[in-house]
């Protein structure tokens, strides 16, 4: 099996907003190369051995994304969007050289290979487990959230999916109605769930968010009538905001990076009810104040600012 290996050279303080912007155009499964030693806990959570470090850091990066060579896949115009999402990171933020460079590769399980990096971890007292893993500590008593992200963006170690876990909890009742935009594996719909909204509702670009979202709920032992995902962009398609439906939301959630809460956040309006919550995260901690007057533009009261490491979360609501 071959495949094509997009390498971006870019600086160590870029790694995550450009993985992020990757993402948006369908890019996962970032493998990234510095000279960063890593924490302690990073040792545990990631490896057995570590050689050492026998350069100093230079602040260099690279950051290596895989296509699978296959009919119907244009990787010219792929690696032209990568280079089109970094133009538009360089208007905001310092991503040094920002060049691309396109090869080959074969036989490369980089789907599976990622699993063994993956490993359980807590939000507060949220147990969150991969699939392929047994629970470590026989005394926990709190929830357990079961992932496998599959192909589809999200296991809830980042920050920003941290955030919204944390906001989600904070909100929701059992009336809550929840919608997830860019949903991804599922797993904020899925949390919502497991602490008592009585329905939830997802929208996602990538295709490959149906199967892993069903994956998740079957593990998580939710049913898909709780659960309901459309593929479709909610934005500019009349008939997905049509099937989520006007001013049915408690909260609406979206871990998206900012030039798309931008233009979402007029459109989310019309699908929350009056008071409803509009949980946002994914925003880089430079573009907070960009965000505050996007949620002043569209008449929304912030209620919160909260932040981990470089990023932010928004949640404000609407008022009546």
């Amino acid at each position: 099996m071959k495949w094509h290996k997009i390498t971006i050279k870019t600086i160590t303080e870029a790694e995550d907003i450009i993985i992020c912007y990757m993402e948006d155009i369908g890019l996962e499964g970032a493998q990234i190369e510095d000279k960063i030693p890593l924490t302690p806990l990073e040792k545990e959570q990631m490896f057995v051995d570590i050689p050492p470090m026998t350069e100093e850091d230079d602040g260099i990066a690279y950051l290596n994304f895989f296509v699978e060579e296959e009919e119907g896949v244009d990787i010219n115009e792929i690696v032209s969007n990568v280079k089109e999402e970094l133009e538009s990171i360089k208007e905001f933020t310092d991503i040094g050289e920002g060049s691309v460079m396109l090869s080959e590769t074969e036989d490369l399980d980089w789907i599976n290979n990622w699993k063994k990096y993956f490993h359980q971890f807590y939000i507060d007292d949220l147990l969150v487990i991969p699939s392929w893993e047994e629970i470590e500590n026989p005394e926990h008593t709190g929830k357990i959230l079961h992932i496998d992200p599959g192909t589809a963006f999200g296991t809830g170690a980042h920050e920003t999916t941290k955030l919204c876990i944390k906001q989600i909890r904070k909100y929701v009742t059992n009336d809550t109605e929840i919608l997830d935009v860019g949903c991804g594996s599922g797993i904020l719909g899925i949390v919502a769930l497991m602490y008592g909204a009585k329905h939830a509702k997802g929208t996602d670009l990538d295709p490959c968010a149906l199967d892993a979202s069903k994956e998740n709920l079957i593990n998580n032992g939710i049913s898909p009538d709780d659960f309901e995902i459309i593929i479709g962009n909610i934005i500019n398609d009349k008939s997905v905001m049509d099937w989520a439906g006007y001013e049915k939301y408690d909260i609406v959630v979206a871990n998206i990076l900012h030039n798309v809460l931008d233009i979402l956040t007029p459109v989310i309006i019309d699908q929350l009810k009056p008071g409803g919550i509009y949980i946002t995260s994914g925003i880089i901690d430079e573009k907070e104040e960009f965000m505050l007057d996007v949620m002043k533009r569209d008449n929304l009261e912030v209620l919160e600012v909260t932040r981990m490491g470089e990023w932010v979360s928004i949640t404000a609501r609407k008022n009546a």
